[in-house]
C-alpha cells in the first residue's frame, strides 16, 4: 500500500530548486515518487510506507530549503 504525504516547501523559485529537492528525497528508502513544484510551493511523496516527518524536513533542508506537513 502506498502512502501519499504532502508538504510545504519555501524558498524554491526555479526548476534547479525543484531539483535539489527531489535529489535529497530520492535518497530517502522506500520512495516511490516524487513532486515538487517550485510555483506552489509544494512536495508531495509517494512511499511504500509512512515517512518520518523530521526526515523528511532535514532532507530538504540539506537541500537548503524549509519544509512543514501541510
Amino acid at each position: 500500500m502506498a502512502v501519499t504525504t504532502e508538504y510545504r516547501v519555501t524558498g524554491m523559485s526555479c526548476g534547479h530548486c525543484e531539483a535539489s529537492v527531489r535529489g535529497e528525497i530520492a535518497k530517502l528508502g522506500g520512495i516511490r515518487s516524487i513532486d515538487v513544484s517550485a510555483a506552489s510551493g509544494t512536495l508531495v511523496i509517494e512511499s511504500a510506507a509512512p515517512l518520518d516527518d523530521d526526515t523528511v524536513v532535514a532532507a530538504v533542508d540539506e537541500a537548503g530549503y524549509a519544509a512543514t506537513r501541510a
